[in-house]
């Protein structure tokens, strides 16, 4: 086990302190930032750089980070690639892959902080001087780099064959081959260089979203805007908040009103969420204590600064002896980025969609020492590698029987919108 000492200070101006933080870690070959954008979690921010030692799996996964955590027993960062359902249930990715990343990646940092309000806790291993970090990140000085990003975005979907696909889906659905299922396409870009620091800054300050994240691994970034929890566990607790209706934010408080009325309201919407609610819920029963799975919020209505969403909160109490990859087993991939039922939705996901999804649908967090966790849900991201400057803006949305084809492409097109303004 790692010994790890800490120390904690204030920060007269914690933005200025948190903008020096995004500004050097790319400065690391890997470091994570998970951003809350001061919503209610345990921390503001959480910024992870230096690598004592790692897990990267593609085979035998949840195994081997139930290994890895009890050897550990300490602070763990990382992600869960889409593709880890593969080893959960009998399925395969066989469509076009455009960032070759493992099922799933951890890594022990030399260094961890955490911010709350203007309280810094600075977490070290040994032969770390916790000054020396200190005044690393606040002298440091960043020089945006040079962006080679013209209008060279494509859509990897025609417009007349998104509605062909989705025409298709709504057959199944129409024969009860599923209920809803999400389906997604991309943005994308070969010949693309972005300033992954600059991007983030401003991807960040046009969402300021409650789950976002900020990772590089040596060449591989991904710039996340999330505003959606994949799943939380707090000592025998655990909660998971499904997302699923989405309108614009607008301008005009009247418009705003209406969208927001709609939102609500609208049968369409409230059945997708419902749908949900019910799949996590059967989801988490099969690893919580009976009579324990409880909706503690259904469809309410959350507003971020470019949409508003309908968001649903689950929770559960489960055995505290239960192992990280049972949890996973139960609940991976998060429901709201499937569809119902789970399998069988997927197994159409790879039918109907282009590209493997990869990290995109995944989830990014931290495993804390005492084995509590939280991460987001992979959406509203870039996802971007600086080597091979190939660039993905993955986007979705759920698909029901009432689903109009051309109204969900503008879904995807609003959601979009926020990332594609950031590369500019």
């Amino acid at each position: 086990m790692l010994e790890r000492l800490n120390k904690v200070f204030t920060v007269d101006d914690i933005e200025v302190f948190k903008r020096k933080i995004i500004h050097i870690s790319t400065h690391f070959e890997n470091s994570i930032i998970l951003n809350s954008n001061y919503s209610s979690t345990d921390y503001d921010l959480i910024f992870a750089y230096g690598v004592h030692s790692f897990l990267s799996s593609n085979k035998n996964s949840l195994k081997k980070l139930d290994d890895y955590v009890s050897q550990c027993k300490d602070w763990l960062f990382g992600f869960f690639s889409y593709d880890l359902k593969n080893e959960i249930e009998p399925l395969k990715s066989q469509n076009l892959l455009c960032h070759d990343l493992p099922n799933l990646y951890f890594f022990q940092p030399q260094v961890i902080i955490t911010i709350k309000e203007n309280t810094v806790d600075l977490k070290y291993v040994l032969g770390i001087e916790p000054d020396d970090e200190l005044n690393k990140i606040l002298n440091f000085k960043y020089s945006f780099k040079k962006q080679s990003v013209k209008d060279n975005l494509e859509l990897r979907f025609k417009k007349s064959d998104y509605v062909k696909s989705i025409n298709n889906i709504k057959e199944h659905i129409r024969i009860g081959d599923i209920y809803e299922l999400n389906f997604c396409m991309d943005y994308y870009s070969n010949d693309i260089i972005i300033d992954p620091v600059k991007s983030y800054i401003s991807l960040n300050s046009l969402t300021e979203s409650p789950m976002s994240a900020f990772i590089k691994l040596k060449y591989f970034h991904l710039l996340s805007s999330s505003p959606e929890r994949f799943i939380k566990k707090k000592n025998n607790r655990i909660k998971t908040q499904p997302i699923k209706g989405t309108v614009r934010r607008e301008k005009n408080i009247n418009n705003d009103l209406k969208n927001i009325n709609y939102l609500n309201n609208n049968s369409k919407e409230l059945s997708e969420n419902h749908m949900i609610v019910d799949l996590v819920r059967n989801d988490l029963s099969r690893i919580a204590k009976k009579g324990t799975v409880t909706v503690k919020e259904l469809s309410t209505l959350y507003s971020f600064k470019n949409v508003h969403q309908l968001i649903s909160t689950v929770e559960a109490e489960i055995n505290n002896s239960t192992k990280i990859s049972k949890i996973l087993e139960s609940t991976f991939p998060m429901g709201s980025m499937t569809g119902a039922p789970k399998i069988r939705s997927m197994e159409l996901i790879e039918k109907f969609e282009k590209t493997q999804r990869g990290i995109y649908s995944g989830a990014v967090g931290y495993i804390s020492p005492k084995i509590d966790f939280d991460f987001n849900v992979v959406i509203r991201s870039i996802i971007y590698d600086s080597q091979r400057n190939n660039l993905n803006i993955n986007v979705g949305s759920a698909i029901t029987f009432a689903s109009d084809p051309y109204k969900e492409f503008d879904e995807c097109k609003l959601k979009a919108e926020a990332m594609i303004s950031s590369l500019k």
